[in-house]
């Protein structure tokens, strides 16, 4: 631990870059949700956690150093907070600033589970819950989640994607609303900074679910923030002699204690839809090959009495472990005289195993990340004589939180056993067993363009009517043109692995998810299990693959399906925005209806505008929806309401077309008349994106 620590300290000091050093990095962290784990552990656990406290302080690098999850941090630590929300957070000490080192800005995703969505209302209610009580400082978790290329991704069963429904997509592409509603935030916040700063708040009860967080400070800075902890009802409020509407579960800031600037539940951004679209570039044609699983490479092979642990054996150095064992049957077995069949029952500690008899796929069975220990029973088809089991068990990650990981088990530990013949229970679990560890296609390297054609491959025609497991397929490809991130559409795939041009993208699995996908409310306590989707689908359809990875033509595709699948169904495609939305009422809160002069004064209004913009590269080619007056539903589904300015879409079209971005004011002189007075109106507009050619 301390020979790390020094390694990466001594690399970041040899660049200058932290801030003692007139670099950017302002705080270090030792250490990694720790607490729960020292609780556990007693003295030794507290003891090892002060010692890295005090050894990290050692190396002297001049910023302060944080522990997340640990509360008993020693000083000069600061103790920090992990989590959805850490409005209830206090450091140990009254001196120490309150950090919030993870702010979840969604949750990871596992295979066979829904994805998750945590709404931007709830989150920019969180980080104002945070700052209007006191807090100094916050970071999200995950801002960019990006991918877990290769067999890097943790849990186990957690996916390749670790998108974590971040600001910044998987692809990096921006997400709208969420980037620019935290923007706003943030700039809201900003504005409250000096009064911030210089005091502590002062709580006031604005009714029974209503607060105001008031920060005055004796030089005249004045910043309040209005909250409605009302999780169905909103809420009319008196402060300072002036009325306020809060929706509910939302804050109002407001940094000259008068004026909204922003209200956490307003999102006034666009929302921007992306899609997947066809690359159209061919796959050049597949050609496939069998993973040979019948003879054995003596010289990676060795025996033992009994089921042995897989990470012992593997060392990680691949997936997949081979547990090999043979039953003799005599010919006066009653299965092989129109008897019934005997069972096989394998029980796995985990991931996944295929059970191979005679060389033939005879089933598979998976365990979850809840359950990672499964069983497996299946009818076997045994003939008299030698009868070879071959079972291939598959990790699917390592273990990534908890303690003792001497003590996590994965693979084969038994009991391995067959029922249903002449003696009745036949245990397998303790007699000779082989091991091999990973697959012949690894040890030939059949993934590197350098040793691809090491063996001999069938054209895929042939091959693809078979549905093989444990099959090897390969195709050349060229770099599609243009600039939008690309991933592979792995639909007609069961689960495997892929690389490109040798480098691995990751595990694939279509795995169909279940889960609880029916609506979601932003407002109420965010918690995983609350905001689901794609239940039905595959939980992971798309793998991300970096142009970087590419050269313009002849790049090298090689996936090892374990249980059957369709290459030619697999196909390129590119991340592209479709189409832009917005939806803002005229009275939403700008940052343009403060100006510091004008502090106490009211003074014209600024009307709210919509701000429209597609991706570099693209411009609106059509309108699909505008509506100013009373329209109804959400972006991808809108429609007229009862009221409606008969001239929304000409104004809109107008200013948009054929542009990359555009904006709209908000105002009935803007659209002609006031199609409804006394009405709160609002402008709903949905705009498609095309290339611009």
């Amino acid at each position: 631990m301390k020979v790390f620590t020094e390694k990466i300290v001594g690399l970041m000091k040899s660049e200058n870059l932290f801030e003692s050093q007139g670099g950017p990095i302002i705080l270090s962290q030792i250490e990694n949700e720790y607490g729960s784990q020292s609780k556990l552990l007693g003295a030794t656990g507290y003891n090892y956690m002060t010692w890295a406290a005090n050894m990290a302080i050692q190396t002297g690098t001049g910023v302060p150093w944080v522990m997340c999850k640990e509360e008993d941090a020693p000083d000069p630590v600061i103790n920090t907070c992990n989590g959805f929300y850490c409005d209830s957070f206090s450091p140990n000490k009254p001196y120490k600033p309150t950090i919030w080192t993870e702010a979840w800005s969604g949750w990871f995703t596992e295979f066979g589970g829904p994805i998750h969505q945590r709404p931007v209302q709830d989150l920019a209610f969180a980080v104002a819950r945070f700052i209007q009580k006191g807090g100094s400082f916050v970071n999200y978790y995950m801002y960019h989640g990006g991918t877990n290329f290769g067999r890097s991704a943790g849990g186990p069963f957690i996916t390749t994607s670790y998108d974590y429904d971040a600001p910044i997509d998987e692809y990096g592409l921006i997400r709208q609303p969420k980037y620019g509603h935290l923007k706003e935030l943030h700039r809201s916040i900003k504005m409250c900074e000096r009064a911030l700063v210089s005091t502590d708040p002062i709580v006031t009860e604005l009714g029974t679910y209503q607060q105001a967080h008031v920060y005055s400070s004796e030089s005249g800075d004045c910043a309040a923030f209005l909250a409605n902890y009302d999780t169905k009802s909103a809420a009319r409020v008196l402060f300072n002699n002036m009325h306020y509407s809060l929706p509910p579960w939302s804050i109002s800031i407001l940094p000259d204690c008068r004026n909204v600037v922003f209200n956490t539940a307003k999102v006034g951004v666009q929302t921007s839809q992306m899609e997947m679209l066809p690359a159209n570039d061919e796959m050049l044609s597949w050609e496939s090959y069998d993973e040979d699983i019948s003879s054995l490479d003596d010289s990676s092979t060795f025996t033992a009495l009994g089921l042995l642990e897989q990470i012992n054996v593997t060392r990680d150095a691949s997936d997949y472990l081979w547990y090999i064992t043979s039953v003799d049957i005599g010919s006066s077995e009653s299965f092989l005289h129109g008897g019934k069949l005997p069972t096989l029952i394998v029980q796995s500690a985990g991931h996944a195993v295929h059970i191979f008899v005679n060389g033939e796929l005879s089933g598979s069975a998976f365990g979850t990340r809840e359950n990672k220990r499964f069983t497996y029973t299946g009818k076997v088809n045994l003939r008299a004589g030698k009868n070879k089991i071959a079972l291939l068990s598959v990790a699917v990650g390592l273990q990534n939180v908890g303690g003792h990981f001497e003590t996590w088990n994965t693979g084969i530990l038994g009991p391995v056993a067959l029922h249903g013949l002449d003696q009745g229970k036949w245990d397998l679990s303790w007699q000779k067993w082989t091991y091999q560890v990973g697959l012949k296609g690894e040890a030939m390297n059949l993934v590197s363009p350098n040793s691809v054609s090491s063996v001999g491959w069938m054209e895929a025609s042939l091959i693809a009517k078979r549905q093989q497991p444990l099959t090897w397929h390969k195709a050349y490809f060229n770099a599609p043109d243009g600039n939008e991130p690309l991933a592979l559409d792995m639909e007609g795939m069961g689960k495997g692995q892929i690389w490109i041009n040798g480098q691995s993208i990751g595990r694939y699995w279509t795995a169909y998810a279940t889960g609880n996908c029916n609506g979601c409310s932003y407002a109420g306590t965010f918690r995983p299990s609350k905001c689901q989707l794609g239940c039905g689908q595959p939980t992971q359809r798309w793998y991300h693959m970096p142009r970087s990875w590419l050269k313009p033509t002849q790049n090298l595709l090689v996936v090892f399906e374990e249980l059957g699948g369709n290459p030619s169904r697999i196909s390129l495609v590119k991340r592209s925005m479709t189409s832009v939305c917005a939806d803002v009422s005229e009275f939403h809160p700008t940052i343009k209806n403060w100006q510091i002069e004008s502090y106490g004064r009211a003074e014209e209004f600024h009307s709210p505008k919509v701000h429209l913009r597609c991706s570099p590269g693209q411009s609106i080619s059509s309108i699909k929806f505008a509506s100013f007056g009373t329209p109804l539903g959400t972006c991808g589904s809108y429609q007229q309401g009862p009221c409606h300015a008969p001239a929304s879409y000409n104004i809109v079209e107008k200013k948009c077309i054929g542009k990359q971005r555009c904006t709209i004011t908000i105002s009935n002189s803007n659209f002609g008349q006031d199609p409804c007075p006394n009405v709160l109106k609002r402008l709903s507009v949905e705009a498609v994106c095309a290339p611009t050619n």
